[in-house]
């Protein structure tokens, strides 16, 4: 992952504050965002025309400049937003997604999982970093087409990871009636360029500064066994399992499933049985039982 770092400059008086990168962060001919329409398809741009005193953005290829109006000093802020933009790089905020106005060629299609009140929604292109849990409109403030699936009545939850969307529906609606209607907006709307994520959900960060560096020699590797051979086979059928800890006294693993495993019917015994059997053939002795909780 690249880790980005930077500098800021301005002078007393001077509306316009520059931020110089370590690193390529734009094209090599200079833009010039003079509003947030003209920023679309660039979500850091965006992200800075949603401060009140932003007034333009140029955007070139190790460097920003950013333009204020008078309400006040870049004295007053300027720390602020090297911060912010330091860290929305550095946790994998995109810079630029389109370079056009041209639609971006998309399919999406739908496949059924174990849950039947879970239906996979799978695009050809990625769609996020990694994944991400929505139980309710509230938690999906940054994530706006989150929000979007939310104002669809028949929407309980929304699941994100990689290149496919897992849909949670309340059980009075019949996937046979709606799912068309779901697939073919979720395929316009990234069609259209539209922004899938804004930043990270606050539970993604906690879990990105959770690193392994941070676990015991335990820790560390039930999460390689969970990554390397449990997590591709979950996705699969449209959810994930995160490690949630260890009790050394009891050999006990809690882990938490999401998305399409997440309330599955045969998911949390299938899995706790699987994961369980795994975990106890390559770790002996270590490992006596696996509780499994939904997310």
């Amino acid at each position: 992952m690249k880790n980005y770092q930077m500098s800021a400059f301005t002078e007393k008086g001077n509306p316009w504050a520059k931020f110089k990168f370590n690193q390529t962060i734009g094209p090599e001919e200079e833009i010039h965002y003079l509003n947030i329409d003209q920023a679309k398809g660039a979500p850091l741009i965006q992200q800075l025309f949603y401060l009140p005193f932003v007034k333009s953005v140029r955007l070139a290829e190790m460097h920003l400049e950013v333009e204020r109006f008078d309400i006040l000093e870049w004295s007053e802020v300027i720390e602020e937003v090297q911060e912010q933009l330091q860290n929305y790089l550095n946790e994998g905020g995109v810079i630029i997604e389109i370079a056009s106005n041209d639609k971006i060629p998309v399919s999406v299609y739908a496949e059924s999982t174990p849950n039947p009140a879970v239906m996979k929604f799978v695009a050809n292109k990625p769609l996020v970093s990694q994944s991400m849990e929505f139980k309710t409109i509230d938690e999906a403030k940054n994530a706006p087409l989150a929000q979007k699936l939310f104002h669809f009545p028949f929407v309980k939850e929304v699941f994100f990871d990689a290149n496919y969307i897992s849909i949670t529906k309340y059980e009075i609606s019949q996937w046979d009636t709606i799912v068309m209607e779901l697939r073919k907006f979720i395929r316009k709307y990234i069609e259209e360029g539209n922004l899938i994520i804004t930043a990270l959900p606050e539970q993604n960060k906690i879990a990105n500064e959770e690193s392994t560096a941070d676990l015991g020699p335990t820790e560390a590797q039930i999460v390689s066994i969970l990554e390397e051979y449990i997590k591709p086979a979950v996705a699969s059928d449209g959810g994930n399992i995160q490690f949630d800890s260890y009790n050394a006294e009891n050999k006990s693993v809690q882990v938490i499933l999401q998305g399409a495993c997440s309330g599955c019917p045969s998911s949390t015994f299938t899995l706790k049985n699987g994961i369980e059997t795994m975990l106890k053939d390559m770790m002996p002795g270590k490992i006596e039982q696996v509780i499994a909780l939904n997310g």
